[in-house]
C-alpha cells in the first residue's frame, strides 16, 4: 500500500506588480476575465517606473516557467480568463509551441486539461485567477489524483500583504486542493535576485507530476501590481533532459519465480484493467497461462479472440455458472473493472490475488490482494511466458464456449434495433467509430454498458473518469482529449451528465474538432432505477430523489452553442450519424422503466444459452 501523500513547499523570492483590466483574446470566441476579478486594489494611476521595472521581473519569471516547461516537453496549456493571471497568461500565449485553449468556466477548464492529459500521458498546464475560480479547479484535480493524470494547475494569487485583511477575490490558496495534489508549490512574488531558482521550480513541478504515480501539482502563483510588464532576458538553460514519464524497475529473478510458482499450473484468470499491461503483452501471457482474460473497454484488450472475455458480467450473474468457472488463483493488471458482478466475483471465489501495477498506489477495496507488485507489466508479461505453463485445456475451452455463446446471444437482441436501446446504442457506438478515434465514457450507466454489451473495441481507446467516478465535468473531459491528441473523438453520455457539463460546449463549433456525441436521454438518473430503492420507496419519492426527472430539450440546449444536433431511434441511423465527422450531438430517446426491462431480458437469454452450452 502507498505511504501518504507528503505535500512539499517551496518559495522562491519577493518582488512586486500591477493590475490592469484587459487578458487576451481568445482566438476561439471573445471571453471577458471575471468581472470580479478587478477589486478595490486596482489604482489605475500607480504604475510608476519601479513599478513597470518589476512588472518586467514578474514577466521574465513567468516567461522562464513557461520556456522550460515548453523545453520538456509540454505542449497545452489551458486558460480560464481573469486578470490576476495576466503575467503568466501573456507568456504563455507568448510561448511558439504550445496549443493555447481558453475555456469561460474554471470547471470546464480543468477537465479538459484532465482530458487533454488523459489522452496523451503529457501535463497540460491549466491557469486560473485567484479566489473561488481556483476552488472550481477541484473536482478536476480530484480525477486527476485518483486517476493518476498528470497536471500542473497554475493558481495565480494576491500577494501576501492582500492576504488576510479582506481584500477582494482573496481567498487562502495554500494546499487548497489538500491531498489530492501531489505537491504545493509557494512560488512567491518574483525576485530577481533569485533566478537561479525559477527553472528548477518549473523542473520540480513536472517531475512530480510526472513521477512514478502521476497526479496534479499546484503551483501557486501571488503577482502585485502592475501586472503587465516586458520580459527580459531569461536565465540561462540548465540544459535538463527532455521529459520522460518514470517507469517502475523490473522484478528481480527471485520475485519472478516466486510469482510464476503462484500462477504455473493453476486454473486462473487475467484481469486487464485501465492502466494496465498492453493487448499484446496480456495475450502472450495468457496463451502461455491458457488462461481468459477479463478485459474491461478501458484496458485495451477487448479484441475478437475468444479468450477474450467481454461479457462476464451477465456469465457470472448465475450461480451455477460462476461456479463452474471459479478460478484457483487471479492476476490483475491495473485498475479493476467497473462491472460490480465481476468485482463481487473476484472478491467471493477465493483465489490467491496478484496485482501488477505502475504506480505503489491499490486498488483493492474488497482486500483481495496478496501480493501487490510495482513493476512494468508489459515486461513482466515477457519475462512470465518462458516461467509459466499450460494449466489444462478443459479450463480455457470452457471459458471460450461460455464467451462464444455470449457474444452470438448479445449480437441476435442488439445488433440490428428497430427501436434502440441503452444497451444497444453503446454496442452500435463502440462498432461505428472509426479505427484509430478514442471514446470517452460517461460514468454512471455509460461505461456499464459499454463494458456488459459492446463488441470488439481494440479499434478505438477508451477512456473514462473512473478515479472519483463523477459525472461532473464529462463534456469538458472529451473536448481536452480531442485538444490534446488531435483524434476523431467520440462521447457517450447519459443526460444528466450532459445537463451537468453543458458549459463543455461553449466554443466547441469553433475549436475545428472533431467530437461525436452521443447522448442516452431518459429524462433523469437512470442507473438508480436499478438500486433497491426504487422497490422500496413510493414512485413520487423516489421520482423526487432518484430519478430526478428534467424537461430540457437537449437538442435545442446544442443548437444554442451552434452544434447540429438531431435525434435517432433506430441502429441504423445511429450508425449513419456516428459515421459523420463531427462536432454534432446524436441523441437517444429512452424510458428508463423498459430500459431496466430490456437489461433484464439480455441477461436472462445469456445465462439460459450459456447454462445449455456448459450443462450446469
Amino acid at each position: 500500500m502507498e505511504s501518504p501523500v507528503t505535500h512539499s513547499e517551496l518559495a522562491i523570492g519577493e518582488g512586486v506588480s500591477h493590475l490592469v483590466k484587459g487578458l487576451l483574446e481568445s482566438p476561439l470566441t471573445d471571453v471577458a476575465p471575471r468581472a470580479d476579478d478587478v477589486g478595490d486594489d486596482f489604482d489605475p494611476h500607480c504604475c510608476h517606473d519601479r513599478g513597470m521595472q518589476s512588472a518586467d521581473v514578474t514577466a521574465t519569471f513567468c516567461a522562464t516557467l513557461v520556456d522550460e516547461w515548453s523545453a520538456l516537453g509540454v505542449r497545452t496549456a489551458v486558460l480560464a480568463p481573469g486578470s490576476r493571471s495576466t503575467p503568466m497568461a501573456l507568456a504563455l500565449v507568448a510561448a511558439a509551441n504550445l496549443q493555447i485553449e481558453v475555456f469561460h468556466d474554471e470547471r470546464s477548464a480543468a477537465f479538459a486539461a484532465l482530458g487533454s492529459g488523459k489522452a496523451t500521458g503529457i501535463p497540460a498546464l491549466l491557469l486560473c485567477t485567484s479566489g473561488t475560480a481556483a476552488v472550481n479547479f477541484h473536482p478536476a484535480v480530484v480525477e486527476a489524483s485518483h486517476a493518476e493524470v498528470p497536471l500542473i494547475v497554475l493558481t495565480a494569487d494576491r500577494p501576501p500583504e492582500l492576504q488576510g485583511v479582506g481584500a477582494p477575490q482573496t481567498i487562502d490558496q495554500k494546499q487548497l486542493f489538500g491531498s489530492a495534489a501531489r505537491a504545493f508549490v509557494d512560488a512567491g512574488v518574483a525576485d530577481d535576485d533569485r533566478q537561479d531558482e525559477w527553472r528548477r521550480l518549473a523542473q520540480r513541478a513536472l517531475r512530480t507530476a510526472t513521477s512514478q504515480r502521476p497526479g496534479p501539482v499546484q503551483v501557486n502563483l501571488p503577482f502585485r501590481e502592475p501586472l503587465v510588464g516586458a520580459p527580459l532576458k531569461l536565465p540561462p538553460s540548465t540544459k535538463q533532459a527532455a521529459r520522460e514519464v518514470a517507469k517502475p524497475r523490473p522484478l528481480g529473478t527471485e520475485t519472478l519465480a516466486k510469482l510464476s510458482a503462484r500462477l504455473r499450473g493453476k486454473r486462473g484468470v487475467i484481469v486487464a484493467g485501465a492502466r494496465g499491461a498492453s493487448a499484446e503483452a496480456v495475450a502472450g501471457l495468457a496463451h502461455a497461462l491458457g488462461w481468459p482474460v477479463i478485459a474491461d473497454p478501458t484496458g485495451g484488450c477487448r479484441g475478437e479472440e475468444t479468450f477474450l472475455i467481454r461479457h462476464a458480467d451477465a456469465l457470472l450473474r448465475n450461480e451455477a455458472i460462476a461456479e463452474s468457472l471459479r478460478p484457483q488463483a487471479v492476476l490483475r493488471f491495473g485498475a479493476l473493472p467497473a462491472s460490480k458482478v465481476v468485482n463481487s466475483w473476484l472478491r467471493d471465489c477465493g483465489a490467491e490475488t496478484t496485482t501488477i501495477t505502475g504506480s505503489p498506489f491499490l486498488i483493492d477495496p474488497d482486500r483481495r490482494t496478496s501480493m501487490h507488485l510495482v513493476t512494468d507489466a508489459d515486461a513482466l508479461c515477457a519475462d512470465l511466458v518462458s516461467l509459466v505453463s499450460v494449466c489444462d485445456d478443459d479450463w480455457i475451452a470452457k471459458w471460450t464456449v461460455a464467451e462464444t455463446t455470449s457474444r452470438s446471444v448479445i449480437a441476435q437482441m442488439l445488433d440490428d434495433e428497430a427501436r434502440l436501446s441503452e444497451p444497444g446504442t453503446a454496442r452500435t457506438f463502440v462498432g461505428a467509430l472509426p479505427a484509430g478515434a478514442q471514446l470517452v465514457v460517461s460514468s454512471s450507466m455509460p461505461i456499464r454498458d459499454v463494458e456488459w454489451y459492446a463488441g470488439a473495441s481494440d479499434h478505438i481507446d477508451v477512456l473514462s473518469n473512473r478515479g472519483a467516478n463523477g459525472i461532473d465535468g464529462v463534456v469538458s473531459t472529451a473536448v481536452g482529449a480531442a485538444l490534446g491528441s488531435a483524434r476523431t473523438t467520440g462521447l457517450l453520455i447519459g443526460d444528466v451528465a450532459f445537463l451537468h457539463d453543458s458549459n463543455g460546449l461553449i466554443g466547441l463549433s469553433e475549436r475545428g474538432l472533431d467530437v461525436r456525441i452521443v447522448v442516452v436521454d431518459n429524462r433523469g438518473g437512470g442507473i438508480f432505477s436499478f438500486l433497491p430503492q426504487r422497490s422500496a420507496l413510493g414512485a413520487e419519492r423516489f421520482e423526487k430523489l432518484f430519478g430526478t426527472p428534467h424537461e430540457s430539450d437537449l437538442a435545442l440546449l446544442a443548437r444554442a452553442h451552434g452544434l447540429n444536433a438531431h435525434v435517432v431511434s433506430s441502429t441504423s441511423e445511429l450508425r449513419q450519424a456516428v459515421a459523420v465527422g463531427g462536432p454534432h450531438v446524436i441523441i437517444v430517446k429512452t424510458n428508463r422503466d423498459d430500459n431496466v426491462s430490456r437489461h433484464e431480458e439480455i441477461h436472462r437469454a445469456v445465462i439460459d444459452e450459456v447454462r445449455l452450452a456448459l450443462r450446469v
